[in-house]
């Protein structure tokens, strides 16, 4: 076990930034020794020598002039243990920390700007040097590993032109705002990619980056080798899925597959595919990704929860997606759980919502599927004004720390106005990084709370009602109608699975009637009433009837 020696030198009391400081070098394994404030220089040397130190914390917060001098001679006096090896830190007030750095003595200068997972990187030794790709791990699972007990940063990112987007993957990996950078490419890109002849070149850059090569992939990729060289993933399309995947893989390193079940097709005027054999085309992805090791997460209850489908179906579908994925052989999972779907509901039946969803699948995992947890503010549940925006999201994230998730997944502070820059994902993985610090440092247990422990068990009672409606939609010959995409059609078509932004649909009923009640997104009748889900289902076989 290596040993840090560290203290405020001179006459400096401050030394809450050293305990900080300390506190995470125990996190990452080191043995520490505190000497606390108003250390002589001589003292701190000597403890260096006898607890025989492999690194030494210097701390200084007063005035810079006093601490260039101090430090200058605390340089002097320690150049024989510099000589031998052992490592020097510094950490002040930024003036005094531009001192510090112009010395040319410390390895490192910490100036209280640090969000915690960096300083915890450093003492893990994943910064002791010149940074390179080696540094960061460049798959999604190692990398979670490596960064807990905090959680991968992602964000979606994509301007209209290549230029930007370009410009702006560079300055986010240099600013190690994020993990993981979602190329959010444009609408052509995602359906026609291999189809120039059905692209609109007046649509070029609609929704995200215009890439139409392989090599305008590789360029964002190679974009992003810097900084803290962030993981890349993108949309896995509307249409030629297993060409994309390919793709994917050649040129960015895909960190992990994202892909729905019900949607991406005609059905939501998404791609050229029916229902059905979108659904075929889904689960075939699944099963490539699957073979390769690579993560799959399905992006699909926020779906039914943006369309204001009741919480039940929310949570139907969250297990529909971990059970397809296993089915289908995905063995890393990513269940992903949206906050704020719709965006009237209260964080206490937000959090109860998935809460459940993650107790439904949490019997699935094994040896072979493992299941990694990945949070999000509702992308619809954004205030236009930014100084609200910046609150709603840093107290969204707060609460999804409740989840301990594995991921998070930022949506920026902007998007009520417009899709994020570069700048704006900086900013925003800032606020996120001090709630989730905030969080880690001791977050009050919000999943004990006897209101969101009995909303968990009535979704959990509901959804077993409505799972089992769907099996029963099967014929007898069907050995897993929960897999069966005619039976999983047939969920949607029935009006099993629905919601009510779907009226009209020619695949969906779009019938069913809801509102939030008490925080809580529930099916009613016509004249807003909740009904229960038992009450829902019979009367949609009454009315076939």
């Amino acid at each position: 076990m290596k040993t840090i020696v560290a203290g405020a030198i001179g006459e400096c009391v401050h030394v809450a930034g050293i305990v900080k400081f300390l506190r995470l070098a125990e996190q990452a394994g080191w043995r520490t020794v505190f000497l606390g404030p108003a250390v002589s220089p001589d003292k701190l040397i000597e403890a260096a020598r006898q607890e025989d130190a492999d690194l030494v914390g210097v701390s200084y917060r007063l005035t810079p002039e006093t601490g260039e001098r101090l430090l200058g001679e605390f340089a002097e006096a320690a150049d024989e243990l510099h000589q031998k090896g052992v490592r020097f830190v510094f950490g002040g007030t930024p003036p005094v920390a531009e001192r510090a750095r112009a010395l040319g003595f410390f390895e490192k200068i910490f100036d209280g700007g640090e969000p915690a997972d960096v300083v915890l990187a450093y003492l893990r030794g994943q910064e002791s040097g010149p940074v390179s790709e080696e540094d960061f791990p460049q798959n999604t699972v190692d990398r979670i590993r490596w960064k807990q007990p905090y959680p991968l940063l992602r964000h979606h990112y994509g301007q209209p032109t290549m230029a930007k987007t370009l410009e702006g993957i560079r300055a986010i990996a240099e600013a190690k705002a994020l993990d993981v950078i979602s190329l959010g490419v444009d609408q052509d890109a995602q359906a026609n990619f291999f189809h120039p002849e059905r692209q609109n070149p007046r649509q070029k850059g609609a929704g995200g980056v215009p890439v139409r090569t392989p090599d305008d992939y590789r360029a964002l990729y190679e974009a992003s080798r810097r900084g803290n060289y962030p993981l890349l993933r993108t949309y896995s399309g509307t249409d030629d899925f297993i060409r994309l995947a390919e793709m994917y893989v050649d040129t960015i390193n895909i960190a992990w597959c994202a892909i729905p079940i019900f949607w991406f097709n005609q059905m939501d005027g998404r791609g050229p595919w029916g229902l059905a054999d979108s659904i075929r085309k889904h689960q075939a992805v699944l099963a490539w990704y699957g073979e390769r090791n690579i993560p799959v997460e399905l992006n699909e209850p926020h779906h039914w929860g943006m369309r204001d489908a009741p919480d039940v179906v929310f949570v139907v579908s969250a297990y529909l997606s971990a059970y397809n994925a296993k089915a289908f052989g995905v063995r890393d999972y990513i269940a992903q759980l949206m906050f704020n779907s719709p965006p009237g509901t209260s964080d206490a039946m937000d959090l109860a919502k998935m809460m459940a969803c993650l107790e439904m699948i949490k019997p699935l995992a094994d040896e072979t599927f493992h299941i990694w947890r990945q949070t999000r503010t509702g992308l619809l549940s954004y205030p236009l004004q930014v100084d609200l925006a910046r609150g709603h999201l840093a107290a969204s994230i707060y609460l999804q720390m409740a989840l301990k998730p594995d991921i998070i997944h930022i949506v920026g502070h902007t998007e009520a106005h417009h899709a994020a820059t570069a700048s704006d994902i900086i900013e925003a993985s800032r606020m996120a990084r001090k709630a989730i610090e905030n969080a880690v440092n001791g977050q009050p247990d919000m999943t004990h709370d006897p209101e969101v422990l009995a909303r968990v068990e009535t979704l959990i009672t509901e959804a077993a009602l409505t799972l089992k409606a769907i099996r029963d939609l099967a014929p007898s010959d069907v050995a897993d109608p929960l897999a069966d995409p005619d039976t999983l059609t047939r969920a949607v078509t029935t009006g099993i699975l629905d919601a009510p932004h779907l009226k009209n649909n020619p695949f969906a009923r779009g019938t069913i009637h809801t509102r939030v009640v008490e925080g809580a997104c529930l099916a009613t009748d016509s004249e807003g009433n909740p009904i229960s889900e038992a009450v829902r289902i019979h009367q949609l076989f009454k009315e076939d009837a």
